[in-house]
C-alpha cells in the first residue's frame, strides 16, 4: 500500500485507492466527507516537490482550472500548496481515455468523430476566451465518460496568452505527435497550437492512424515541420470530402492559414454536420515542405503520396541519407517507452538547428505578376509567398487580374515573403468591409453600403466594449458576391466566470484562488466552532454562481475557537464481506453508533469535540471490544492504545456456537490490557493506523 491511501488529507478527502499516475503526479479516487461526494485528488510527486518548474506546472494547473467552468471541461474542487504535501481536488470522472477508446477499435465512425471533436472545441473555446492556450492536447488528456460526453483535462502545461514567460522546455514538451509545427520549432505558440492538435485527433480518429509516424521522436518533430500528412480520404474513402477539408484545414503548418478560433473551427463543423456533402473549397499556398491542396471537382485533386517523409532519413546526429522503397506506417499500438519525453527534450537543440536550414532566409528574384490573374498566381506558388490582396474597380480590364504589385518585379526577396497585389474586382463583387469596434447600427449601415446584408450573432469579448462588432464572417477583406449575407459578432462583453468553491481552504489559499481568477476580495470573520480557525466557510456569492471579472467576493471565514475536532480513522476488519455494528464510548459513555460494511469501505472515520483534557475511546464491533484510543483535545491528536480483534459469527457457525456472542454491546472494559486474540478472528494489522492523528 502507497503512503496515502487510507489516509486523511486536512481532516477531510479520506483517500481509497490509486487510479492513476502522470509524469508529474498521483491521481488517487478520494471521498470529500465534507460535500458528501467522490473527488479525484491528484498529489505533485514527492521528487518533484523542490522542483521549481513541476511545482510552477502544477500550481499552473490549480490557477488555469479555476478559471474555467464548463461542462467539457474536468472541474477543480480545492487546491492546497503546503510544504510537504501539494494537491489538487477534482471531479472524479469514471471513464476511459480516448487513447484507451480507440486502442479498441482501428478508427471511430466519422459521425463519432465529428460529436467528439466538436465537444473538444467547445471546451477550448471556453478556455481560449479567457486567455488560457492548453498546449497538450492529446487523446490522453480527453477523458470519454460513458455517456459518451467528453472532458479536457490536464492542463499541467498550459500557459496564459498574454504570458511573457517562455522557456525551451515549456515550448517543447507534449507528445510529439499531436504538436503543432510551431511548438516543435520552440516558437512561441497560442490557441492555433490547440487547433492543430485537434486537427490530428480528428485525423486519427477517421482513419484509424497517426498521420506522422517514425521510429523516434526526432524524425516524428520534423515530419510535423515538413511532411505533407497523407490526404484521409486515402486511407478512409468512406470519409465526406468537407470533413477531409476541416481536417487538413486545422493542420496547416502556417499558423495564418489553420483555423483562427475554435469557433471558427465549429462553424464549419456545424455547416458540415447540417449537410455532409458541403465543401469548403479551402485553398493552401505553399512552399516545398508544406501542406499543400488544391481544390478542384475532380479526383485528381488528391494524387496519391507514396509516403509521408520528405525522402529522407535523419540520424540521431543529425545526418541526412536518401531512403528507398518508402512505405505508409499504420498506428503503433505499442506505447512509447518511458524515456520518450527525455528524448523529446533532448532532440529539441537539434530540431531547433535543423529548422534553422529550414527557415534560411533564402533569396529569390521576385518574378512579374502584373498582367496574370490572381488564380493563376496562387495556384502555382513554390516560393510560399503570402499574398496581401487589395481589391480596386477597373473597367478596361477582366476582374481578377493584377494591376500592380509591391516589390515589384526584379527585386530579391525572401522566400515566403509578403506580397501586396492589387487585383481588378468584379462588378458583381464586394469587398467585405472592417466594422471592428463599430456599432451594431453602424455596421449593418457599413455593410449596406458596400452592397451586403448583414446577421448577427452575439459573443463574449474582453477587448471589445458591450454592443460592439468583434468581427464578421467571412473576415473583413475577403471579395464576395454582392447581396451576400455578412455574420457580425456582436460583443456581450466580458464572459461570465464562476465563483471557484474555495469552501474549506485557508483564508490565505481561499484568497489566491479568487484574485487568479479575476475577481476582488473581501473578508468577514464569523465565530464557528465547527471548522479551524481561518477556514473558509463559505462564499458571497456562492460558489458556482456567476460573477463578471472584477467583481467583489465576499469570504465568509471560521474565527475559531478553543474548542477542538478530532476525526479518527478506524481501520475495519478484513474478509467481512456482511453489515457489522459498531458502537462508540468516550470515558465510558456511549456516544453513537452506526452500521458499517468492510466489504464496501475499509474504514470509518469518527469525530469527537472537546475543548481540553484527554478522553478514552473504545469502539466496539457487534458487541465486541475492538479497539481503545486516547483523545487529547489540548493538542488535537489522537494515538491508539488497544488493538483487539473481530471474532466474525459467520465464519465458523460451528465455533459460533460453542462461544456465542451477544447481540447486545458489552459495557466498556475497565482493564486496557489486549483481549487474547481467536485463531478464527480477523485482526488488522498494526501497520495499517497511522500513529498519530492526521
Amino acid at each position: 500500500m502507497d503512503k496515502y491511501t487510507g489516509k486523511r488529507l486536512d481532516g477531510r478527502y479520506e483517500i481509497h485507492e490509486l487510479v492513476g499516475a502522470g509524469g508529474m503526479a498521483l491521481v488517487y479516487r478520494a471521498y470529500d466527507t465534507l460535500n458528501q461526494r467522490i473527488v479525484a485528488i491528484k498529489i505533485l510527486k514527492d521528487e518533484y516537490l523542490h522542483n521549481a518548474e513541476f511545482i510552477r506546472r502544477f500550481k499552473n494547473e490549480s490557477k488555469a482550472i479555476s478559471l474555467l467552468s464548463h461542462p467539457n471541461i474536468v472541474k477543480v474542487y480545492d487546491v492546497s500548496f503546503g510544504d510537504q504535501i501539494q494537491y489538487i481536488v477534482e471531479e472524479f470522472i469514471d471513464g476511459v481515455t480516448l487513447k484507451q477508446y480507440l486502442d479498441q477499435q482501428s478508427g471511430v465512425d466519422w459521425h463519432k468523430a465529428l460529436y467528439f471533436t466538436t465537444e473538444i472545441l467547445r471546451a477550448l473555446q471556453h478556455a481560449h476566451e479567457r486567455g488560457i492556450v492548453h498546449r497538450d492536447i492529446k487523446p490522453q488528456n480527453i477523458m470519454v465518460l460513458p455517456n459518451g460526453h467528453i472532458k479536457v483535462t490536464d492542463f499541467g502545461i498550459a500557459r496564459f496568452a498574454r504570458s511573457e514567460t517562455r522557456t525551451m522546455t515549456d515550448k517543447a514538451i507534449g507528445s510529439v505527435h499531436y504538436i503543432a509545427p510551431e511548438q516543435a520549432r520552440g516558437d512561441p505558440t497560442d490557441e492555433k497550437a490547440d487547433i492543430y492538435s485537434v486537427g490530428v485527433m480528428l485525423y486519427e480518429m477517421t482513419t484509424g492512424q497517426l498521420p506522422f509516424e517514425a521510429e523516434n521522436a526526432v524524425s516524428v518533430a520534423i515530419m510535423q515541420l515538413q511532411t505533407d500528412p497523407c490526404p484521409p480520404r486515402q486511407i478512409n474513402p468512406d470519409l465526406p470530402m468537407g470533413l477531409q477539408e476541416i481536417t487538413l484545414k486545422a493542420m496547416q503548418k502556417d499558423p495564418l492559414q489553420r483555423y483562427q478560433s475554435a469557433a471558427e473551427m465549429l462553424r464549419d463543423l456545424e455547416a458540415f454536420r447540417e449537410d455532409p456533402s458541403i465543401r469548403f473549397h479551402y485553398q493552401y499556398y505553399s512552399g516545398e515542405h508544406s501542406t499543400k491542396y488544391v481544390d478542384s471537382d475532380t479526383t485528381s485533386d488528391l494524387e496519391p503520396q507514396n509516403d509521408y517523409s520528405d525522402d529522407y532519413v535523419y540520424t540521431e546526429n543529425g545526418e541526412a541519407k536518401p531512403q528507398s522503397g518508402n512505405k505508409v506506417k499504420t498506428r503503433s499500438k505499442a506505447p512509447l517507452i518511458a524515456t520518450a519525453i527525455a528524448v523529446a527534450f533532448l532532440a529539441v537543440a537539434l530540431i531547433l538547428a535543423l529548422t534553422g536550414v529550414l527557415n534560411s532566409q533564402k533569396k529569390v528574384v521576385l518574378e512579374n505578376f502584373v498582367g496574370k490573374t490572381l488564380a493563376a498566381v496562387e495556384a502555382d506558388n513554390p516560393n510560399n509567398f503570402q499574398f496581401s490582396i487589395n481589391y480596386v474597380t477597373d473597367g478596361t480590364k477582366n476582374a481578377g487580374v493584377i494591376t500592380t504589385q509591391s516589390p515589384s518585379a526584379g527585386t530579391k526577396v525572401a522566400v515566403g515573403s509578403k506580397i501586396m497585389l492589387t487585383v481588378v474586382k468584379s462588378d458583381d463583387s464586394a469587398i467585405v468591409p472592417e466594422v471592428k469596434n463599430q456599432t451594431k447600427s453602424a455596421a449593418e449601415q457599413t455593410l449596406r453600403e458596400s452592397g451586403l446584408l448583414s446577421s448577427f450573432q452575439e459573443q463574449s469579448s474582453d477587448t471589445v466594449e458591450t454592443g460592439n462588432a468583434i468581427s464578421t464572417n467571412p473576415p473583413a477583406g475577403t471579395s464576395v458576391e454582392k447581396g451576400k449575407t455578412i455574420v457580425v459578432y456582436i460583443s456581450t462583453g466580458p464572459g461570465a466566470l464562476n465563483v471557484p468553491n474555495v469552501t474549506g481552504q485557508t483564508l490565505s489559499q481561499a484568497t489566491a484562488v479568487l484574485k487568479n481568477a479575476g475577481f476582488k476580495v473581501t473578508t468577514v470573520a464569523q465565530d464557528d466552532t465547527s471548522n479551524p480557525a481561518n477556514s473558509v466557510i463559505s462564499t458571497s456569492p456562492a460558489a458556482g454562481t456567476s460573477a463578471k471579472k472584477g467583481d467583489t467576493i465576499t469570504i465568509f471565514y471560521s474565527s475559531g475557537k478553543n474548542e477542538k475536532q478530532i476525526s479518527v480513522v478506524v481501520p475495519l476488519p478484513a474478509n467481512t464481506s456482511h453489515s457489522i455494528s459498531l458502537v462508540y464510548y468516550l470515558d465510558g459513555q456511549r456516544e453513537g453508533d452506526t452500521t458499517v460494511n468492510p466489504a464496501s469501505n475499509n474504514t470509518w472515520t469518527g469525530q469527537f469535540k472537546g475543548s481540553s483534557g484527554v478522553k478514552e475511546l473504545l469502539v466496539q464491533l457487534d458487541g465486541q471490544n475492538y479497539v481503545k484510543y486516547k483523545l487529547d483535545f489540548n493538542t488535537g491528536n489522537w494515538v491508539r492504545t488497544w488493538m483487539g480483534s473481530y471474532k466474525d459469527s459467520q465464519v465458523s457457525s460451528a465455533q459460533s456456537s460453542s462461544n456465542p456472542v451477544s447481540s447486545q454491546p458489552k459495557p466498556p472494559a475497565t482493564s486496557s490490557a489486549p483481549e487474547t486474540s481467536s485463531s478464527s478472528s480477523s485482526s488488522i494489522p498494526s501497520s495499517s493506523m497511522p500513529n498519530e492523528g492526521q
